[in-house]
């Protein structure tokens, strides 16, 4: 197994769906733009209220990738 060096940046996921619906934007999202992400971390998880109910869902999330040479 190679040695790797990882960086790991913090980002927030949102949905009006569900938690693993605002996992998955953030996932995506990030992959356009950062390469070869390895793995991800649920720092926390939260929401917003309107008139009562569930609003949207915030996913806080802390990602590793590989940086290269």
């Amino acid at each position: 197994m190679p040695d790797n060096v990882y960086k790991v940046i913090e980002i927030v996921g949102s949905s009006a769906t569900s938690i693993e619906d605002a996992v998955e934007r953030a996932i995506a999202r990030a992959s356009a733009t950062i390469h070869d992400i390895r793995w991800f971390e649920i720092v926390s998880t939260r929401g917003h209220v309107e008139d009562g109910k569930v609003g949207h869902y915030q996913v806080t999330l802390r990602i590793g990738f590989t940086l290269t040479e």
